[in-house]
């Protein structure tokens, strides 16, 4: 494996990764085979299999277990409560180890063992399977698809989360619109460093577009791409002197070499930085990280909300007390609940067109019909999350959160979501 396919990893630890280790379940998720009516009859119901082209055993295994629960544990809800009628949802699995290589073969061992559709928390598999997907009209849904938005147009692989791009653009919109810390008089000057994973190459290029588009707000410094290191001096000496500054994955070692070379910056980062939270604890480094901004495509623990509520009664219910709050405290990669719900809705909604006898025949088909004309409402916004006839990534809404190192966590910056900001001008 490459030091580039290793940075990929970075990437994973998005809506993905985390450190904290947790074995993986080997064992499918069973269906019984009936399901019980409303009139208490017992009915023979219809199997969806879901493929998980996961990594069971390679670099990002443990960064990937929790989102492994996480869609055992929604796949478990949904069945126990019938919530896609007459439908009993089932998981295979193939374990890439984090090989590229490996995604075509997973796919074709998944469709053999019995898969109607993929989902994958292995980005660096959607390049690969995309052309071969789109050839066999077979759906996939993957976290994030870290490929360009154009490249996926029209296509199968439907992406549920974040738009590197638009997280740059709409965070930026929001600093120079609120940020009580914003320079007055003279444009803020933005830095970047981190991991040359393919993830933070699209982040940092979109956010220097939208600098360049406001040169009376924003002025752009350096960016930094480096191939997988631990020891930030050199870039953080360089960028010391920003106003923002995107942080490096791991969080807790640019943090630490940042303030030690003197930089007052007000920090900036996605979920991979927030994949992190443990660590910045263990490195004493809330303070360092307070006031640090993150833009983000989901609620937080410490929030109320349709999806973040069943986030964290699956946290309570399904877990001990001490593994829920371990999840908690390593943060966001359970979160992925709310991408794995989206999916599934889109899943019920196939179903609820056509029945299930009917999408079993042809799921892709269905699936396909299902996703091009869905809307996912949340909390009162219409459009918070949906495809189309082209569009292939779901999110339309972002919030910002900003860290409070008296209390050692994230909190929202706003009330209300923020329209997704699509173009740097």
């Amino acid at each position: 494996m490459t030091k580039r396919n290793v940075g990929f990893m970075v990437l994973i630890v998005f809506l993905l990764a985390l450190v904290l280790v947790i074995s993986c379940n080997d064992e499918e998720t069973e269906p019984s085979g009936n399901v019980t009516n409303g009139n208490g009859d017992v009915e023979e119901e219809v199997v969806i299999t879901i493929g998980n082209l996961t990594d069971q055993t390679g670099v990002a295994a443990q960064a990937i277990a929790m989102i492994d629960i996480a869609l055992d544990d929604i796949v478990e809800y949904y069945n126990d409560n019938n919530l896609i009628p007459g439908v009993r949802l089932k998981v295979v699995e193939y374990d890439t180890q984090f090989d590229s290589a490996k995604a075509l073969p997973g796919y074709l061992k998944l469709t053999s063992d019995g898969a109607d559709f993929l989902w994958t928390p292995v980005t660096l598999a959607v390049p690969v399977l995309k052309p071969r997907l789109d050839k066999d009209k077979f759906v996939a849904f993957t976290a994030t698809a870290n490929m360009e938005k154009e490249d996926l147009q029209g296509g199968y692989i439907f992406s549920m989360g974040i738009t590197p791009e638009y997280e740059a653009y709409t965070l930026l919109k929001w600093i120079a619109e609120n940020d009580e810390d914003f320079p007055a008089g003279r444009p803020a000057k933005v830095g970047a460093a981190a991991w040359d994973d393919g993830y933070n190459n699209l982040l940092f290029a979109a956010a220097e577009d939208y600098v360049d588009a406001h040169p009376d707000l924003y002025e752009w410094d350096q960016t930094f791409l480096t191939e997988m290191g631990f020891n930030w001096t050199v870039q953080a000496e360089a960028l010391k002197d920003c106003d923002y500054v995107f942080m490096a994955v791991p969080p807790h070692i640019f943090i630490r070499d940042f303030r030690a070379a003197g930089g007052t910056a007000k920090l900036l980062g996605t979920d991979p930085a927030l994949a992190f939270t443990r660590e910045i604890g263990n490195s004493g480094l809330w303070d360092e990280i307070d006031g640090a901004l993150f833009i983000r495509s989901s609620r937080w623990y410490n929030e109320t909300g349709e999806i973040i509520n069943l986030t964290n009664q699956l946290l309570d219910e399904k877990h001990s007390e001490s593994e829920a709050a371990a999840f908690r405290e390593q943060g966001c990669t359970y979160i992925s609940i709310k991408n794995l719900y989206i999916m599934l809705d889109i899943v019920r909604k196939a179903v609820e067109e056509v029945g299930a006898e009917a999408f079993k025949s042809n799921p892709s088909e269905q699936l396909y019909n299902a996703a091009i004309s869905w809307e996912f409402e949340y909390e009162g916004i219409p459009d918070f999350n949906s495809f189309d006839e082209t569009k292939r990534i779901a999110q339309n809404y972002y919030a910002v959160y900003v860290a409070d190192g008296s209390k050692q966590d994230i909190f929202r910056a706003h009330e209300d979501w923020l329209p997704q900001v699509d173009s740097p001008e």
